[in-house]
């Protein structure tokens, strides 16, 4: 059985030495290298270094500067962030190989959204369809601000949507569960407003969701004034074209492939910025997590990393890898750990919240993802970081892994919501600012990180790694290989 978090952290300083010199390699013949120690968390976590994590977002910065000021899926920037990573890990021992996937590209044009005189902020959901050149106008049909507001057909218990405008706030179910339940109804636009007041960024309907109807998003602040408008107008100029992207995928040579811990985050951007904390920072410290722990560690479970890409174009790379598994190799994956935005600049400390003690949107992740829950949020702790939960919402690449069963968890730092007066409390920071100011902007950068929570995170990105690589048994252990099948039975359906 693995010991408790507090004695995993508090091992001596010569394991953790040892544990050091396993990772960096001790430059010996290896007929006269000793048996590497074998890998365990705290030792894995102190090889992570912040400046090192950070150098290899400050290549990936470079490279977006250098393909018009972007990494985005189908450009050539994304293409040479691929190589990059793959560079590094060749360079490493790793067999690395690069699958190819298609994936629709969405190009969003010119909108506006009026109601008589009055122009409204708007944004344009990814892959809506575009109104008729004239635009559209209508009258407006406010749903009832619930508790699953245009979720569910009951929320139109009563209402006419057929020929009108909807607006909804955004909340609880995916864009495309809003836009799919009111194009049934017959409604001819959708517009989402923001559950904040700022505006609401990098909303998307999902490549494979077949969107009826347009789809805008607008601030929170404006979404009263939209809501009370009689007739709204609404005109936006939008178009796919067919694109090629590729995953990132390297497996160590040691440990069980029965049980195998599966590591991601996303290594694209969107069009709009560099995307170094979204998500060069994610994609960073699993790349020096991968670097120090070696293609042929002293492990008892494989550790499998993944960069996903077209994760902004809707969990694409991460939903195509996750379909072409069959039931076994499924069912070889013993967790998955993913890890997206590890150092914004207004920084909080998330875990993804696996038993939903938080009792907050969705429920609990599948069975083991509170173990994980427990594991980085102790291992945070230990570090003096009290961190919140964060609900499973589907936002990110563990999405398509959870629906299948699979256990999953990570850390980030906060994306698009504002941190309370609670928060800045905590953590330090401003309250009532977002968690990541630069957050799907051309701000995204590595200046505008905040390297002491890169470093923490990334600590604890490695410590995850190191901890399970090591055993997957115990209080904070996942289904063992044999009790799987039962434990992820009906997932999926």
């Amino acid at each position: 059985m693995r010991q408790s978090i507090r004695a995993r952290v508090g091992a001596s300083t010569a394991a953790l030495l040892a544990g050091i010199a396993l990772v960096s390699g001790c430059g010996r013949d290896e007929e006269e290298s000793p048996p590497a120690p074998p890998v365990d968390g705290q030792s894995l976590a102190a090889a992570v270094g912040g400046d090192a994590v950070a150098a290899h977002m400050e290549a990936l910065e470079r490279i977006a500067t250098d393909n018009g000021g972007n990494r985005a899926a189908g450009t050539a920037g994304y293409d040479a962030s691929v190589d990059y990573v793959a560079d590094r890990l060749r360079d490493a021992g790793f067999e690395v190989s690069t699958p190819e996937f298609d994936v629709d590209r969405f190009i969003a044009g010119p909108v506006e959204l009026r109601a008589g005189d009055r122009q409204f902020t708007a944004s344009t959901l990814e892959y809506s369809p575009a109104t008729p050149p004239e635009g559209i106008t209508a009258r407006t049909l406010a749903l009832p601000d619930d508790g699953s507001p245009g979720c569910e057909a009951t929320d139109y218990d009563g209402l006419d949507a057929a020929g009108a405008i909807v607006v909804v706030r955004r909340g609880v179910c995916p864009f495309s569960a809003k836009e799919q339940m009111a194009a049934d109804r017959g409604a001819v636009a959708i517009v989402v407003f923001n559950n904040e007041d700022g505006p609401l960024a990098g909303g998307t309907l999902g490549e494979d969701t077949d969107p009826r109807i347009p789809a805008v998003s607008v601030p929170g602040s404006e979404g009263q004034a939209v809501a009370a408008a009689p007739e709204l107008s609404l005109k936006l100029e939008a178009a796919t074209e067919a694109a090629t992207s590729r995953n990132v995928i390297a497996q160590t040579t040691t440990g069980s492939t029965e049980n195998v811990v599966l590591v991601g985050a996303h290594l694209d951007s969107v069009e709009k910025g560099p995307g170094i904390n979204d998500n060069g920072s994610g994609s960073a410290a699993v790349l020096e997590t991968a670097l120090r722990l070696g293609s042929a560690p002293n492990v008892t479970n494989a550790v499998r990393f993944a960069w996903w890409g077209a994760e902004e174009l809707g969990l694409v790379g991460s939903e195509r890898y996750a379909e072409g598994l069959d039931g076994g190799d499924r069912e070889d994956i013993a967790l998955y750990l993913n890890f997206d935005m590890l150092g914004s600049r207004n920084a909080g400390y998330f875990t993804l919240d696996g038993d939903d003690s938080d009792r907050d949107g969705a429920g609990p992740g599948p069975q083991g993802s509170d173990a994980i829950e427990r594991t980085l949020s102790g291992y945070l702790a230990w570090r003096g970081i009290v961190a919140d939960g964060t609900d499973f919402d589907g936002r990110s690449d563990y999405g398509p892994f959870i629906e299948m069963g699979i256990p999953s968890g990570g850390v980030d730092s906060g994306a698009d919501e504002r941190k309370s007066e609670e928060q800045a409390v905590k953590w330090g920071g401003t309250a009532g600012e977002t968690f990541d100011p630069g957050y799907h902007s051309p701000e995204d950068t590595l200046a505008n990180v905040d390297r002491a929570a890169l470093a923490q995170n990334a600590a604890a990105v490695a410590f995850g790694v190191g901890t399970y690589a090591n055993s997957i048994d115990g209080p904070d252990g996942v289904p063992a290989r044999a009790d799987r099948e039962k434990a992820r039975e009906g997932a999926g359906q």
